[in-house]
């Protein structure tokens, strides 16, 4: 991916935003396990960054989709997960579909004050009876005169405790299951909605909702796009999330080896410092390595993207490869912190946290795998 100082400046916007509007209000932010979401979205709204990709005429910087990877890697700054997944659905997750499919009127009314921050959006999708079987979702929209009827629940839901709409996956009809659904913006306003907050092993500052529709009325013209191609827009959709998700992760995942090798240098085991140990400063290494190979491999399914590929098989590999090295860079380098590792505040620790649910979230890994492996070919024959 060639960067022009375009990409650069909007990297180091970033960068100076984590620095002075994130990261020294963490500790508070995690302990409250929540963030305040419409104040930090307008402040980034004024500064051009909640709609890098998207139309000029609603607000947008209509710049390409490498701009907005730029931004997400950039957030890998943070010092913790939370906030640059939150800021990630609001900009790669509930949006894109609006964006691409959705009628005028409609991103004039959700998109336009999305990108300025004066809403926070979140993305309905999973349930509680699974999320990465997206065609076995049972949340109902069924036609009563102009409208619709909503009815069902939604689990994981990122930003749920504060979105003012929910760009919600369901069943507008009794067709087959990949041809029955549709994606419908609701307004979180609506009578009928309510609301319950999820308590998480990570991910702290972000809130996470399950969210219940009791005969929530919306109109018809909510739908994005044309009924029942709900779930192929959620799979492109879902494209963008994980290509997403893979950029946000570099840089946390730089400063994990980062901040390793300071501590390892700093540390003194019998008469000499811990990184002074071969099987340590080899391990940091490789694990360097396994960071710029991933790095690559998501410039390139960016580059990819631009020019108009399908790149379902390089995006899911990039996602596959990023919830696992994650894992691996997390706890090596928590091995290597030792008890210190082990404290609920440090670094690493929390990093070790967060980072597990990239294997889950937007595909687990063994629906990256599926996809991988019938793109491939090697699925059996009668599977």
């Amino acid at each position: 991916m060639k960067f022009t100082p375009e990409h650069e400046q909007i990297a180091d916007t970033v960068r100076k935003f984590v620095v002075n509007e994130i990261n020294p209000h963490l500790p508070e932010w995690e302990k409250a396990g929540i963030f305040p979401a419409h104040q930090l979205f307008k402040k980034m709204g004024d500064l051009g960054l909640l709609g890098i990709k998207y139309p000029t005429e609603f607000g947008g910087m209509g710049l390409d989709f490498s701009y907005s990877m730029v931004m997400a890697e950039a957030l890998g700054e943070c010092n913790a997960g939370g906030v640059p997944m939150a800021i990630g659905v609001q900009t790669d997750m509930c949006t894109p579909a609006l964006a691409r499919f959705g009628s005028d009127a409609l991103r004039h009314e959700f998109l336009a004050p999305s990108i300025a921050g004066d809403m926070v959006g979140c993305v309905g999708v999973s349930e509680t009876g699974g999320g990465s079987d997206v065609a076995a979702l049972k949340t109902t929209a069924r036609k009563d005169g102009p409208d619709y009827l909503i009815n069902g629940s939604k689990m994981w839901i990122t930003n749920g405790m504060q979105a003012d709409w929910c760009c919600l996956l369901a069943n507008t009809s009794e067709g087959a299951p990949h041809k029955n659904k549709s994606l419908i913006m609701v307004p979180m306003n609506t009578p009928g909605i309510s609301r319950q907050k999820i308590r998480k092993i990570g991910m702290d500052a972000s809130d996470t909702a399950q969210l219940f529709f009791d005969d929530v009325r919306v109109p018809q013209a909510n739908v994005i796009g044309q009924e029942g191609m709900g779930f192929t827009y959620q799979m492109l959709q879902f494209q963008e999330e994980r290509l997403w998700g893979a950029a946000s992760s570099l840089r946390m995942m730089d400063n994990m080896i980062d901040q390793t090798i300071e501590y390892t240098r700093e540390r003194k085991a019998f008469g000499k410092s811990i990184l002074d140990n071969q099987v340590v400063h080899f391990r940091l290494a490789e694990l360097r390595t396994e960071v710029e190979a991933l790095r690559a491999l998501t410039y390139r399914a960016v580059e990819d993207y631009i020019a108009g590929k399908d790149v379902t098989r390089l995006a899911s590999m990039a996602k596959l490869k990023t919830g696992r090295l994650d894992r691996e860079v997390a706890d090596s380098c928590l091995q290597y912190w030792g008890g210190m590792g082990y404290t609920w505040d440090n670094p690493v620790s929390r990093a070790w946290r967060d980072g597990r649910l990239v294997s889950i979230g937007g595909g687990a890994d063994e629906i990256m795998l599926g996809i991988i492996a019938k793109l491939e070919g090697t699925l059996p024959r009668n599977g």
